[in-house]
């Protein structure tokens, strides 16, 4: 198995998801130790020289002002973690597992932590070995980091909490002694540097973040194949018009859809000179490259805050031995991260809703006026396509109350002493959730674009879209009889995420572009 190396500075969002999906082991890079037992160290010169510091020698948030005795220093720990064991909700899936369980180690390696470098050492065995900690997915507010689902992580190295281990659900002590992993005696600092921190978030969100992308470049290629089923015109995808509007999203939009219907028999054969009729498509065709386009720059911006929080420091308090420094701040808040996932929401809400209104101009008999009603060829004793629009709708509709934004609310925590919050655990987790759905909006579009060339007169698409239609036919016949569609809604979904379509339209056509 290939090996994905940290060092804590040097993490890539590809390598992460490669992790995360169990695909590389992870390694801890040589350079590491060093910088790790010179933290180590001067937290224990800290406890031997009895200076009172933030979380070595005190309490946590409103108790940072009772001095911890340095006989109760490892008791501070243990409680920390089992303390702040509050999560509720459903468990995450083992991918975001192992997206936390590797970024958390990855903070760790930068050597700010001031924990053992045996920490470190197993969490990244309990990483590769598969024993992964069962972390609720409610209850942070994004404020002090993540801290109950990290403090879930954290438990399961001490022997507390549980795991999953071998396919089994077992006690943290039980799954540790299966995998052969000792549990840790946390020593000062290090139940701090356990679960202060923005993992849980930014590994949901980068998670999110693959799965949009893939989405943003799948939307340009229904975008195209609807076109062509509906007869448009190219005509607005031009770059003269683009030239002059050069957002970066919007030019790679409208160059993906020229590439994507370049070689189209379709276009040509209905493009009559001497007739208004396609001078202008609706907004839906006509500005695809707008609206795409600035999603396209979102999920940009998105990438560009999760490349710098994978690679951060985000505990409290920092260890800056060389410097003879602790310093207490407060690099676990979330709302960088948070922004980012609401921002992520809001440009696929707008994609999946245009998508959605594409597909109705299929369906309808007054904007499609060569195409049956709903799809089928013989309307009234079959419904076709009729409903897969409502379901679309119904996410679209689900979508816009998810894209309102979790980063503009704040609610104070921990008597006032964290009174501002980022709320970013809950922007990540609707981040996931618009992903979902916008998903199924998109496979509904290339269902019904596919199913709409079918009366298209033998005429070829474009080869961007013949590859597409291609594959959705693989899997997928033509609708020619009512059927459960919920089958076929799903398979295409499944062949967008898992990059079918992508990779055969890719073939065809070259890579499609994001901003």
């Amino acid at each position: 198995m290939n090996a994905v190396v940290i060092n804590g500075d040097s993490l890539t969002l590809e390598e992460a998801r490669t992790v995360a999906r169990g695909g590389a082991r992870v390694e801890i890079s040589p350079q590491v130790r060093p910088k790790i037992d010179a933290a180590r160290a001067y937290v224990n010169q800290i406890i031997a020289e009895e200076r009172v510091v933030y979380g070595i020698t005190t309490g946590f948030g409103k108790f940072s002002d009772v001095t911890i005795a340095g006989s109760d220093v490892l008791e501070l720990q243990r409680n920390l973690v089992l303390s702040h064991c509050c999560g509720v909700g459903e468990p995450l899936d083992s991918e975001k597992t192992r997206a936390m369980m590797l970024l958390r180690a990855n903070v760790l390696a930068k050597g700010y932590s001031g924990a053992r470098f045996t920490v470190l050492e197993t969490l990244v065995e309990m990483l590769n070995r598969g024993l992964l900690p069962v972390i609720p997915s409610r209850g942070s507010v994004g404020a002090s980091g993540d801290l109950a689902p990290l403090a879930h992580l954290a438990a399961v190295l001490i022997g507390e909490g549980e795991a999953v281990y071998g396919g089994r659900r077992l006690p943290g002590r039980e799954a540790l002694q299966a995998a052969g992993i000792e549990p840790l005696v946390l020593q000062a600092k290090e139940g701090l540097a356990l679960i202060n921190g923005t993992q849980f978030m930014t590994g949901i969100g980068l998670l999110a973040l693959f799965k949009a992308e893939t989405i943003a470049k799948c939307a340009d290629v229904s975008c195209a194949m609807t076109l062509e089923a509906l007869r448009g015109t190219d005509a607005a995808y031009l770059p003269l018009t683009h030239a002059v509007r050069p957002h970066a999203g919007q030019l790679a939009t409208a160059r993906n859809l020229m590439r994507l219907l370049a070689g189209s028999e379709i276009l040509p054969a209905h493009r009559d000179p001497a007739s208004d009729k396609k001078v202008q498509d609706a907004y839906s065709l006509r500005c695809a490259p707008q609206v795409h386009g600035a999603g396209k720059d979102a999920l940009a911006f998105v990438r560009r805050v999760l490349e710098v929080e994978v690679n951060a420091a985000t505990d409290n308090p920092l260890v800056f031995p060389n410097e003879d420094r602790v310093i207490s701040g407060g690099n676990f808040h979330g709302q960088p991260v948070s922004q980012a996932m609401d921002l992520l929401s809001i440009a696929l809400t707008h994609t999946a809703g245009i998508c959605e209104r594409r597909v109705e101009y299929m369906l309808d008999p007054a904007t499609s006026d060569h195409l049956p009603a709903f799809l089928t060829r013989r309307g009234g004793l079959h419904s076709g396509l009729m409903i897969a629009q409502v379901t679309a709708a119904a996410l679209v509709s689900e979508n816009k109350t998810l894209a309102h934004p979790a980063s503009v609310d704040s609610i104070p925590t921990s008597a006032n002493k964290e009174d501002y919050v980022s709320m970013g655990a809950y922007a990540a987790r609707k981040a996931d959730d618009v992903c979902a759905n916008s998903l199924v909006v998109l496979a509904v579009e290339l269902l019904c674009g596919a199913q709409a060339l079918e009366f298209g007169r033998g005429l070829k698409p474009g080869a961007g879209v013949e590859a597409a239609y291609q594959v959705i036919r693989q899997h997928v016949p033509p609708l020619e009889q009512d059927r459960p569609q919920t089958p076929d809604i799903e398979t295409i979904a499944r062949l967008v995420l898992e990059g079918d379509i992508l990779r055969a339209v890719e073939d065809a056509v070259g890579v499609l572009e994001l901003a």
